[in-house]
């Protein structure tokens, strides 16, 4: 699972923008992409860490428990591509 986002800064706020995915899996696992990208658009970085396994699941009326570590992985996987953000957007200023 990638999850890719595009960030605008707004008004000093860091926006996600845009953002996709790529998954290879289950259909609990295409699902919990989608509505993880569904969460997080234009929401800003803080706000996209905010958004927990649980609320993946949740947003999606639940998971049966087998498919549970789906929505781990699409939480992880935005938490996952900010932080890379933050780092490259980090990096290229020095």
């Amino acid at each position: 699972m990638y999850i890719y986002i595009k960030v605008k800064e707004e008004d000093g706020q860091e926006i996600i923008e845009d953002i996709s995915f790529q998954t290879f899996g289950c259909a609990a696992a295409i699902a919990t992409s989608s509505m993880v990208t569904e969460m997080a658009k234009g929401k800003t970085l803080d706000e996209g860490l905010e958004i927990t396994r649980g609320d993946v699941a949740e947003n999606l009326d639940g998971l049966p428990p087998i498919k549970m570590h789906c929505s781990n992985l699409a939480a992880d996987g935005l938490h996952e591509a900010i932080k890379k953000y933050r780092e490259e957007k980090k990096s290229s200023i020095h």
